[in-house]
């Protein structure tokens, strides 16, 4: 199962077909039911919090967050298929990643759908994912102005956490960097590394899902981990 796992690993950072792995791991096919049990079952957003948990222990924080920040990144699918949309915003035909980061930038949770959905529905699809006893100890969500309106009123209704909206100044030129949302912009970075990410190349929103859980994973084992 070592080997299985490192065959993931192989085909997020190469970015390769599951067909393309080297002949020293595993069959793809055999590497490929691994990957998309662990997908469904939620065995890789398992060990995904397992994991974030102990950064943030390790690190000197309460195993649970009391900040999160939420954002989404389109990105462009292949001809592979499966569920897409046009973002008109962004001009772009494929899905969206909705993201959900504590305060160190740590992964969350994450949905994936098409891009025509509005960021507001999605929010709340990715914060309605996550257990109620998870918002306990959440007191502030810090998100950007596609999230205003009800989007704010929902959340404190439902969640009873203060949603704080930062923007960017319209006199501001060039780059700044805009408070809290630095963060998660910063993870988005971090997943922008592994090839396979750089398009959605699954079928199922699933498997997208997995593939940057299993980019999470990494981040976080190096971070626990670093190599020597």
């Amino acid at each position: 199962m070592r080997c299985v796992v490192n065959a993931m690993l192989y085909i997020l950072r190469t970015g390769c077909q599951w067909a393309n792995l080297p002949h020293e791991y595993p069959a793809p096919s055999s590497v490929h039911y691994h990957y998309q049990k662990w997908c469904h079952d939620g065995t890789l957003e398992q060990i995904n919090r397992v994991l974030r948990e102990w950064v943030r222990v390790d690190a000197g924080r309460e195993a649970d967050p009391s900040a999160v920040i939420i954002d989404s990144q389109s990105a462009k699918t292949t001809s592979v298929g499966g569920e897409r949309g046009y973002a008109a915003g962004k001009q772009v035909k494929g899905r969206k990643r909705h993201i959900l980061v504590d305060t160190m930038g740590n992964l969350l949770k994450v949905v994936v759908h098409p891009a025509n959905m509005q960021d507001r529905d999605g929010a709340k699809w990715v914060l309605t994912e996550l257990p109620l006893s998870f918002w306990k100890r959440v007191q502030c969500l810090w998100a950007d102005g596609s999230y205003r309106g009800t989007f704010v009123e929902w959340v404190q209704g439902r969640l009873g956490i203060e949603v704080n909206i930062t923007l960017r100044s319209d006199t501001t030129k060039g780059f700044v960097v805009i408070p809290k949302r630095w963060v998660v912009e910063r993870t988005f970075a971090w997943l922008g590394n592994y090839r396979r990410l750089s398009k959605d190349y699954e079928y199922h929103l699933e498997n997208s899902e997995g593939m940057i859980y299993l980019a999470s994973i990494h981040r976080l084992l190096n971070r626990l981990a670093p190599a020597q």
